[in-house]
Order: C-alpha cells, then structure tokens, then sequence
C-alpha cells in the first residue's frame, strides 16, 4: 500500500513511528541514567555521598562497556516505536475529530494531548515495565518476549501493569501541559517564521521549552512509576509514603536532569519530524 493511499491515521502512526524511532536511539542512554538514578535511590542510606549522573555514567561504562548506555534499547523500541505512533495517531483523529479546520485552544491542546497519551500509554504499558527492569539492572531478561513470559509465569500477568497509576498520573499531564505550552508558543511565532526555512528549528526550540516545563511538573510521578515497577509488591501509596520517609521531598526529583534533557529533547525531536513528514505528505498536523 503506497502512503499517498494509506488512511490519514495511519498516515500519522507511520509518521510518528519514524519519529520514535529517531528520537529513542539517540537518547537511550539518558533513560538507562535515569532509571539506575533512581532505583540506586532506594538502596543508599541518608546521608550518603550522593551517587550524580556523571558516576553513574562511568560505572556502567566501566562495568558494562559503551554498548551498556543502551541496554534497554530493544524494549525501548518495542515501546516507543509503536506508543509514539499510536500517540500521533490517536491524536490527528481526536484533532480531525473535534477541533477539524480549527486550533485548539489551550484546554483544548490539554485535553488532546492528555487523551492521546492515555490510550497509547494503558496500551503499552506492559512494554514499559519491562523497559524499567531491563534498565535498572537488576533483572537478566534475554530478550523482551521472554521477559514477558517469565513475568507473567511468576508474577502473573497483572504484574505487567504494575505502575499504572503512577504512570498515567506521569504521563497523561506530561503530553497535556507539553501541547498547550508546544501549541500556545508554536501559534505566537511570527508568519514570517512559519513560512521560512526556520520553520523546523523554531518547532524545535519551542519543543525545548514545553519539555523542560512538563518535565519538571511530572518528575515526582516518574519516581513513583520507576520504584513501584522495579518492586511490583510495592502499591503506589506506599512507594510515595517510603520515598518521603527515607529521603524527603529531594527524593522525588531524583533522575530530574537525565529525565528532562531525554523527555525534552525526544518530545521537541519526535514533534518536529512527525510536523515536517505530515507537512510533506500534505497532511496538516
């Protein structure tokens, strides 16, 4: 089936799809960073030497070779390719549906973000438990569908959807506050840079802005979602009481720059190229 054919859905699942794909291979490693950040949290007593970025980023090279940055890679893949896909196409047709010729305004842009990121989120979410557990380091997955198996074999199948909660709860006002921020600055650049060849960076830097913001809004989510995956037993009540209780507020920012530079950077990327393959296969994202 050529493109030019395909459904307008489909059409943004490919677009969003290439996207993916673009934007987690190049920041794989600031995920892995993240996550190691964050389940070497629960192990380090307080008032311990504070274990940064740049520690975390040597050992695992030391330990497990440049090609350990991106273990995780193919779960990631396997998440991201068809989550970003899913996400673009569910909200071209929540756009085309309820908004048609017309912009949304900045509830609007809430709303479309939130609900696309809400299906492509409870759909994938088994991928990204398994995502969390090949990156921590604890668990040795061979591969993605024998992780699967071997969970649902000893855990139970609802173990997949452990973090659900707090995944939404990271993940739903992330895309919300990232396309009213995204949108909002996108419809106040001037004509003039719409129509230049400029057109992509300024996507692109307003995509920056609109990560950093929605980063810093959800990181004490991703925290939560990090513990209670790693640690299915744990409820998200619990993991929230047991982060406050051991290391205070700070906890809850802990991974907060690997995150940020990763989701804002793979955000203002993934908008960027899905906005110019929609714009060259004549399709208005």
């Amino acid at each position: 089936m050529e493109i030019s054919l395909a459904h307008p859905a489909l059409k943004a699942f490919m677009c969003g799809a290439l996207s993916g794909t673009c934007s987690t291979l190049l920041f794989q490693p600031l995920d892995l960073i993240k996550t190691r950040l964050q389940t070497l949290q629960s192990s380090v007593q307080p008032g311990s030497v504070r274990i940064g970025m740049m520690r975390v980023l040597l050992n695992v090279v030391q330990t497990e070779r440049l090609t350990g940055l991106w273990k995780g890679a193919s779960p990631s893949f396997m998440r991201t390719i068809p989550g970003v896909g899913l996400y673009f196409s569910t909200y071209h047709s929540l756009k085309q549906q309820f908004f048609q010729e017309k912009n949304p305004g900045a509830l609007g842009a809430v709303l479309l973000g939130g609900g696309a990121r809400t299906v492509a989120g409870v759909l994938m979410l088994p991928v990204t438990v398994i995502k969390t557990r090949y990156e921590c380091g604890r668990y040795r997955y061979e591969s993605v569908t024998g992780a699967l198996r071997s969970v649902c074999r000893t855990e139970g199948p609802a173990a997949l959807y452990s973090g659900m909660m707090a995944t939404l709860l990271r993940d739903v006002p992330f895309s919300g506050i990232y396309v009213m921020f995204y949108s909002q600055m996108k419809t106040n650049l001037p004509t003039e840079i719409h129509m230049s060849a400029f057109a992509p960076l300024a996507n692109f830097s307003c995509g920056v802005m609109a990560g950093v913001s929605a980063s810093l809004v959800t990181q004490p989510a991703d925290v939560v979602k990090t513990l209670v995956q790693v640690n299915p037993q744990l409820r998200t009540i619990d993991a929230v009481r047991y982060i406050y209780l051991e290391h205070g507020l700070q906890g809850f920012f802990r991974g907060a720059v690997p995150r940020s530079l990763r989701r804002t950077m793979m955000a203002a990327m993934a908008w960027t190229v899905y906005e110019q393959m929609m714009a060259y296969i004549g399709l208005k994202s």
